[in-house]
């Protein structure tokens, strides 16, 4: 039980220092704290009750934020926050890879304002 109080402190943590985070646009900091209150909220565009769709919007919301985190965000910057440790975060991303193929590209680009640096 300790360590899974400790894995919720070590995440409600790392999103602070992320929600913080200047690097970050204000409106992407927004909309992800917007996706995670949805998912987490008993209210859902798709009822939990209806069989095999009903979790499919938790899961879209989910693959969004995931992909946000893990390939549109430079990873310099989810790092510096990560408390997970470098092992963690390379299965995280391949995870978030396979899931992220759900989220369309136009809903990327209509979301998300912030642009990787052309320098790396």
């Amino acid at each position: 039980m300790g360590n899974v109080v400790e894995f919720i402190k070590q995440i409600i943590e790392f999103v602070r220092k992320v929600s913080e985070d200047p690097r970050i646009p204000d409106r992407d900091k927004k909309v992800i704290l917007i996706c995670l209150a949805l998912v987490i909220s008993p209210i859902d565009f798709i009822p939990d009750w209806i069989p095999i769709i009903g979790g499919v919007d938790d899961l879209f919301i989910i693959a969004l934020v995931l992909d946000y985190l893990f390939e549109v965000l430079d990873p310099d910057i989810l790092l510096s926050h990560y408390p997970f440790g470098m092992k963690s975060f390379t299965r995280m991303r391949r995870a978030s890879r396979m899931i992220s193929g759900m989220t369309p590209g136009f809903v990327k680009t209509m979301i998300w304002k912030y642009e990787k640096s052309p320098y790396k």
